[in-house]
């Protein structure tokens, strides 16, 4: 994990290990291990073990034997010794923890290839060490066109500068062997540094790069995950994955490590199912096919070819079902193979949901509808909706004036006629009107208030030449009418006259 003098100063800026970086599992404690011997007091005379492990960029860790007795904690910043100068990383691991290291990595402790540290790292160091990792971007990138220039099969994919800018490691990932001595040559050329090529894997390349998985979290190879397993196609297969590659691939393009998380899991529940691939059951309504399997809850989805009705069972009773056919005995419906007990879980969720102390939307919603009904109708609305619901709420025959702001409220039921001819009483609607009116006089004005009503259908034609009534309207157009003269006058389609373009006068 990160140094235990771990901290966030003022201003935002990390302490600890001094990195200016962050401080989280993406941080400085990234692919770091936990050192569980940190709190254990070593015995008396016990010298501590002198190897140190050593991080760099990315994901890249060494081993470095710490000749000179230096007092490193996890965190600090040292110099150690390369094949041409020296490099800067940092210190990952100290203590009993590395010896456990070292046989994980399978790496010898009395290995000759094992170098040194030389010391801490100074300012100067660093200042080197910043100027140097300000060029690999650039750098990178004219790799990459270099490359690209003489069409090798490979691609670039990270570069590292040492700590004293006297060195270059490119990393690069391909599908076959390749030829780059040439390439070689023109990057030592080109950056005036010796040139170092690795081949990484796919898996590596996204290690190094980093990033965010499906997940919503970091990228397991790049935080934690360090040894890189064979991940195949069956391990979807056995979860009742669809082999689809877009979702199953990682950021590397290969499978994901994850798919192998709880493969052993599976494979122990799926020892209960029945192996066979086409599954039937024998039962007294037909044969009823597998639909469905569900391997963490162990239930499996039957229905028959003409009822498309899924009934879940239990392996256990699925199992018990096909010893009876193997046996010569079918089996009672699905239905009826079905537990009650999975009945009674429903009752039981149902009424525990309705016992819960939270708050649902549908409560809130029906919170908010209350209070839209608390606060009553509009006024408009209010004597239409009382006139529908037929409520008792009648208007008493012996009530005074109405006061100044208040309602009238539902008319009687019982209230006389209106008296003809005499004047409408103020606020008293006109009523519907009576279906035994007789039709309206011919010639006469209508009265105020009353519609014009339909037109009759046995009206005869409209008299050519004459002038059009007064209210009506002018009718469709023939469809024989000649085309319209151009830059002439519109034709008057209601004259005899309209051929000639010639309008009647009016007398």
């Amino acid at each position: 994990m990160a140094c235990t003098s771990c901290g966030t100063k003022a201003g935002g800026t990390p302490g600890g290990c001094k990195s200016n970086g962050t401080c989280g599992t993406s941080g400085c404690n990234a692919l770091n291990v936990y050192d569980w011997f940190k709190d254990m007091d070593l015995p008396t005379g016990y010298k501590p073990f002198n190897v140190v492990e050593v991080r760099f960029k990315g994901s890249r860790k060494e081993f470095f034997r710490n000749t000179n007795n230096l007092d490193l904690f996890t965190g600090d910043y040292v110099c150690v010794d390369s094949s041409i100068g020296f490099d800067i990383g940092t210190v990952s691991a100290t203590g009993e923890i590395v010896r456990l290291q070292l046989k994980k990595y399978r790496v010898r402790e009395d290995s000759d290839e094992m170098r040194g540290i030389q010391r801490v790292a100074s300012e100067r160091d660093m200042e080197r060490r910043e100027e140097a990792k300000s060029k690999e971007d650039q750098t990178l990138e004219r790799a990459r066109t270099m490359a690209f220039s003489l069409n090798l099969q490979m691609k670039i994919s990270d570069i590292e500068i040492q700590g004293d800018g006297r060195k270059a490691i490119f990393f690069y990932t391909a599908e076959t062997r390749v030829d780059f001595r040439e390439l070689i040559k023109r990057y030592a050329d080109e950056f005036k540094v010796k040139i170092e090529m690795r081949h990484i894997s796919y898996r590596e390349e996204a290690s190094r790069l980093g990033g965010t998985g499906v997940c919503g979290r970091e990228l397991c190879c790049s935080t934690w995950l360090t040894d890189y397993k064979q991940v195949n196609t069956g391990a979807a297969r056995v979860q009742n994955l669809s082999i689809n590659m877009e979702k199953l691939a990682g950021q590397c393009g290969r499978l994901k490590c994850c798919l192998n998380y709880e493969l052993d899991q599976y494979v122990e529940a799926t020892d209960a199912f029945p192996k066979a691939k086409i599954l039937r059951l024998d039962t007294i309504n037909g044969m009823a096919y597998a639909r469905k399997t569900d391997i963490l809850k162990k239930l499996m989805w039957f229905s028959y070819d003409d009822n498309q009705t899924w009934v879940a069972l239990p392996v256990d009773k699925v199992n018990e079902v096909m010893e009876e056919n193997k046996n010569g005995k079918q089996s009672a419906a699905l239905q009826d193979l079905a537990p009650a007990s999975a009945v009674l879980e429903k009752l039981g969720t149902t009424m525990e949901d309705r016992n819960n102390d939270f708050i649902g939307n549908s409560e809130l919603l029906s919170d908010d509808e209350f209070a839209l009904k608390k606060r009553g109708p509009e006024k408009g609305d209010q004597r239409n909706g009382d006139r529908r619901k037929g409520g008792n709420d009648r208007r008493p025959d012996n009530r005074g004036p109405r006061p100044a702001g208040e309602n009238r409220g539902p008319r009687p039921d019982n209230r006389g006629p209106r008296p003809e001819g005499g004047p409408r009483p103020a606020g008293e609607n006109r009523g519907p009107r009576p279906d035994n009116r007789g039709p309206r006089p011919e010639g006469g004005p209508r009265p105020a208030g009353e519609n014009r009503g339909p037109r009759p259908d046995n009206r005869g034609p409209r008299p050519e030449g004459g002038p059009r009534p007064l209210g009506e309207n002018r009718g469709p157009r023939p469809e024989n009418r000649g085309p319209r003269p151009v830059n002439g006058p519109k034709p008057n389609t209601d004259s005899p006259n309209s051929d000639t373009g010639d309008s009647p006068k009016s007398e």
